[in-house]
């Protein structure tokens, strides 16, 4: 099997080198073990209620690692108040609040909280297509990053947050670390390079939107040629929707997986005859050799 994995790979080096030659723009600025330690304290201590947001997430079609966004904002503590006046696990302004049609006592419900919030975040990501830009305009909002992608002559978080607020700077590297922490930072991190390789890539191109993508899981036995062929799309695009795909699966035999949120349907459909197809083919590929 590993030799049947080795040989999906070969195809891909090179091609997936060129995708990630601009390489990794954002990191965790702090991955040691006292960061870690508090970050994974912090959820444990919360257990029953971090696993309810969870679930609140992934039923709007949300990622988890969103709930530490509500980590970094609150700690989980839903009669909290900032010096700002933001109230509740997710740090609502009443503003923000009244434009979801949250009342003033729904900031510390966490149903009604939660809820607003995911509507938040999902209408954020439509406009943004990246979680890093999401949690920093969650912070400062909208106009702030607006200003800020004008200044920069920019829409990529790694050019523009230099004209941000320091607080919101701050913030995004609050969540990276909180999802190193969780394990979830490579989904994070690939989620972006997705986001700006594909303006890269394909900001010229008249036929091509920049819809969200979608997120599932695959294995090593996946041949990202059969994806390409059974979804009837390019490699490169493939590999453009997943910068260092290849490199992940190598080193850990799975990764997070993303596509358009219209190919994904097809995707999910198809997955078990893909991956029947790919080891079939990888098979085939050895026996000749």
């Amino acid at each position: 099997m590993k030799t049947i994995v080795r040989n999906i790979f070969t195809g891909f080096l090179l091609l997936g080198s060129v995708v990630m030659i601009n390489g990794q723009f954002l990191a965790a600025s702090d991955t040691s073990e006292s960061s870690v330690k508090k970050y994974k304290g912090i959820i444990n201590a919360n257990k029953d209620l971090v696993e309810f947001i969870e679930q609140l997430l992934l039923q709007k079609g949300l990622p988890k690692h969103l709930r530490n966004l509500a980590l970094i904002e609150s700690h989980f503590d839903r009669n909290i108040t900032s010096g700002a006046g933001a109230v509740g696990v997710w740090q609502f302004m009443t503003a923000h609040a009244n434009q979801y049609g949250l009342t003033e006592q729904g900031r510390t419900d966490l149903y009604k909280s939660t809820k607003t919030a995911a509507i938040s975040l999902s209408n954020l990501y439509k406009k943004y297509n990246n979680w890093v830009t999401v949690v920093a305009a969650y912070n400062c909002g909208e106009g702030n990053i607006a200003k800020a992608m004008q200044a920069a002559g920019s829409s990529q978080y790694h050019e523009f947050s230099k004209y941000l607020p320091l607080e919101t700077i701050n913030h995004v590297k609050k969540y990276l670390n909180a999802c190193y922490a969780t394990g979830e930072l490579q989904s994070v991190l690939n989620n972006y390079n997705s986001s700006r390789i594909n303006k890269v890539f394909f900001e010229g191109d008249r036929k091509t939107t920049q819809a969200a993508l979608s997120e599932t899981e695959i294995n090593a036995g996946f041949n990202l040629k059969v994806v390409a062929d059974e979804l009837n799309v390019e490699v490169d695009k493939i590999l453009a929707w997943n910068p260092g795909i290849v490199e992940e699966l190598q080193k850990k035999g799975e990764s997070s997986f993303y596509l358009p949120v219209d190919l994904m349907p097809d995707f999910l459909l198809r997955k078990n005859k893909i991956l029947v197809r790919s080891i079939k083919e990888g098979a085939n590929t050895q026996a000749q050799q």
